[in-house]
């Protein structure tokens, strides 16, 4: 025998059992104008209406907020999508203590990240990828921005980055056999073992590969900037990965190290300071995207002569200043897909739109410098249909500044209100 329950006492009942629907919370913003896309023009004064973390309208003029709903004051403002971030390290503050590796706890890099989520965020950049962390630090982060425990960003992370033996992303600097205790686990040599690696940090919970191609400016080691992997290595890698369905970024300065990423299919190489025509030619026929980090660079220089880094990385922080300041523009020029990232933690987080007036001093357009920190970057992200623009049933990560970042990307420099997720960062 059947029975119909009446809907008020189903209502009731499902209450009583705390699985009755919660009401939608609504937030209307007013905005004196908004970018809706790097490539579009900005609209005039538009409402947009935020339901449940989701933008569900923009329309033209201040529309009335229905019942109940909270109503933001933008009038004066520009808003914008929020902000992407292809390479940080949150779970990292600047500075060349490395030994400091011996003394505190990987759990110290989620209390680190915490804060620095925040400053992110509140720096107007809503997604990050994070570039290279101890084991869980960064999937703790991710978890806790992810439910609202902690304000900050949406985070894509990699965790330990894969590194050859005694490479940069590897432990080095102490004694043997601190070195061994240190050491993540993911190191590798060998196609078969490089493979393993991949397969290890995807059970692990990454969302995207990170490995260390070459040679690096921070790490202990003063063996130049060229090729770490050999080829069979990272094809291995990218192979591997792929199959999986995930992508992989590449650390690379030397040029032969970039070329050869590019050649075995890895998606992005980051820094690229050395970039030469064999390797912008093999960056183009592969459709490999650039991540120039420029502020990373500026970051380190700051720090010349004061102390804080030892003899050895302090003579490569020196070598790779002058190709610094062009090596982004000449890729531009030849073509290569330029996607925004900073490796904040190499300097103070919360300073990454800074790259933004690095960018247009190698020849960007204010446009072309948005647009990498938004489509082009969610592209990368392959998330070109959540984040990077503002329209409906796009995740609500939404901006406001003073001024027009399509004429001038600068004024990104200020935030000045920051919604990740449909939720207000204060």
């Amino acid at each position: 025998m059947k029975f119909k329950v009446p809907l008020a006492a189903a209502a009731a009942f499902a209450a009583v059992l705390g699985a009755a629907p919660a009401l939608a919370e609504t937030i209307v913003i007013h905005a004196g104008a908004v970018v809706t896309d790097a490539g579009s023009d900005p609209r005039g004064p538009s409402t947009i209406t935020v339901t449940d973390g989701r933008i569900v309208a923009i329309e033209s003029g201040h529309q009335p907020a229905p019942a109940g709903a909270d109503t933001v004051d933008l009038s004066d403002r520009t808003v914008l999508p929020g902000l992407i971030d292809l390479h940080v390290h949150l779970t990292g503050d600047p500075g060349g203590d490395f030994w400091k590796e011996a003394v505190e706890p990987d759990e110290w890099g989620v209390v680190v990240g915490a804060k620095n989520a925040r400053l992110t965020a509140l720096a107007g950049f809503t997604t990050v990828r994070e570039a290279g962390s101890a084991q869980h630090t960064a999937f703790a982060l991710r978890r806790g921005t992810e439910e609202g425990m902690i304000p900050g960003p949406r985070i894509v992370a990699a965790g330990p980055a894969l590194a050859i033996v005694g490479g940069h992303g590897d432990v080095s600097g102490f004694r043997p056999d601190i070195n061994h205790v240190l050491a993540s686990g993911y190191a590798c040599t060998g196609a078969v073992e490089c493979a393993e690696k991949v397969r290890r940090a995807s059970q692990n919970g990454a969302d995207w590969i990170k490995i260390t191609a070459t040679g690096g400016v921070l790490s202990q080691q003063g063996r130049g900037l060229d090729a770490h992997f050999t080829n069979a290595e990272m094809a291995a890698i990218a192979d591997t990965a792929h199959s999986l369905g995930l992508k992989v970024m590449a650390h690379a300065h030397g040029a032969r190290g970039v070329e050869a990423a590019s050649k075995v299919g890895i998606d992005t190489i980051e820094h690229g300071t050395y970039l030469d025509d064999g390797a912008i030619g093999a960056m183009k026929a592969n459709g490999t995207v650039l991540v120039p980090t420029l502020m990373a660079f500026q970051g380190i220089s700051e720090r010349l002569g004061t102390g804080t880094y030892t003899p050895v990385v302090e003579e490569k922080v020196r070598a790779v200043a002058e190709a610094a300041r062009v090596f982004m523009g000449k890729a531009h020029r030849e073509g290569v897909r330029i996607a925004f990232g900073t490796d904040a933690g190499v300097f103070e987080h919360g300073r990454n739109a800074g790259e933004f007036r690095l960018m247009i001093g190698q020849g960007m357009s204010s446009r072309e410098a948005l647009a990498s920190a938004t489509t082009v970057a969610a592209e990368v992200l392959e998330m070109e249909n959540e984040i990077g623009r503002l329209a409906p049933g796009y995740s609500a990560d939404i901006v406001a500044v003073a001024g027009n970042p399509l004429e001038d990307a600068t004024v990104l420099e200020n935030v000045e209100w920051v919604m990740a997720r449909g939720r207000v960062i204060e």
